[in-house]
């Protein structure tokens, strides 16, 4: 399965987030190493714009030895299509770069619930949302994301599936849940929820994230 990251740095509620660093690593090189635990993945790649806003994210993963591929800033969907069709995939993983703590064990079974649905469009668990926000996988059907596309507003071709959820009734999704509280926030979109999450999980917890049921 190959596994796209969306990351960028001119987020305007905490710019360059992905590369500020916890414990030691930046918030990017967290969710690779948190991706990476999964066996099902063959192939992890960062995708980012090809502003110049995003050379110092570039940089970085160069550094690091992380795969790359830059696109359109504004047209994510294209962006993420793009490194699909370029590994010859039928489908993806599509995980957000601010998710430090993206629990390996949900890739598997998200993973696992693919391979018994039939030409299934969208394996998710954020339709509706059964997981708490930084734990959201989404598996997207590269040939339908490739025919949709020009039908695709700028605020979907931004955020890639809202188009398949807005017309759910002419595509098979199939929401996958779990018994946790979906109220609990994991993700981060602000320097203040990086503050909360490591107030509540410490260095060893950080590293070892996993979610209990």
């Amino acid at each position: 399965m190959l596994a796209i990251i969306q990351a960028r740095t001119s987020s305007i509620r905490f710019p360059k987030k992905v590369l500020t660093r916890i414990y030691g690593k930046t918030i990017i090189e967290h969710v690779v190493l948190k991706i990476k635990k999964s066996k099902k993945i063959k192939t992890l790649i960062v995708a980012t714009s090809v502003k110049k806003s995003d050379d110092m994210l570039v940089d970085h993963l160069k550094k690091n030895k992380i795969k790359y591929f830059r696109g359109s800033l504004e047209n994510v969907a294209l962006r993420l299509l793009q490194v699909a069709l370029k590994y010859k995939q039928k489908y993806f993983i599509r995980i957000s770069g601010d998710s430090p703590l993206i629990d390996y064990k949900i890739i598997n079974r998200s993973i696992n619930l693919l391979k018994k649905i039939k030409n299934v469009d969208i394996v998710t668990n954020v339709f509706p949302r059964t997981f708490p926000s930084g734990q959201s996988v989404e598996i997207i059907n590269v040939n339908s994301l490739k025919k949709n596309l020009k039908k695709m507003s700028k605020f979907d071709l931004e955020h890639v599936t809202s188009y398949f959820y807005k017309n759910n009734q002419i595509f098979l999704i199939k929401n996958f849940s779990t018994k946790l509280n979906c109220n609990i926030k994991l993700s981060i979109d602000t320097k203040q929820d990086l503050k909360v999450i490591l107030k509540k999980i410490k260095k060893k917890f950080f590293f070892n994230f996993s979610l209990k049921k």
